[in-house]
């Protein structure tokens, strides 16, 4: 999947000049981890909304680690 530098990963929204953002770097193990990855996200939520994109993408993270650290 690729991604616009000015996309938001989470809502793919762009991300205007003016708008706070959060920029998340990552590493593919599959490329031996040796090149970064870069997703950025909305740090403000829009109108109406409780959490931005970065809270709501950080939120489905833990759930997924919740999810596999169950025995």
């Amino acid at each position: 999947m690729v991604e616009a530098a000015n996309q938001c990963a989470h809502c793919r929204s762009p991300i205007v000049s003016g708008q706070r953002w959060v920029r998340e770097k990552t590493y593919d193990p599959s490329l031996n981890g040796r090149d970064p990855r870069y997703r950025r996200y909305h740090a403000e939520p829009f109108a109406g909304q409780e959490g931005s994109c970065w809270e709501k993408h950080q939120m489905e993270v833990e759930i997924g680690r919740a999810i596999v650290a169950v025995p």
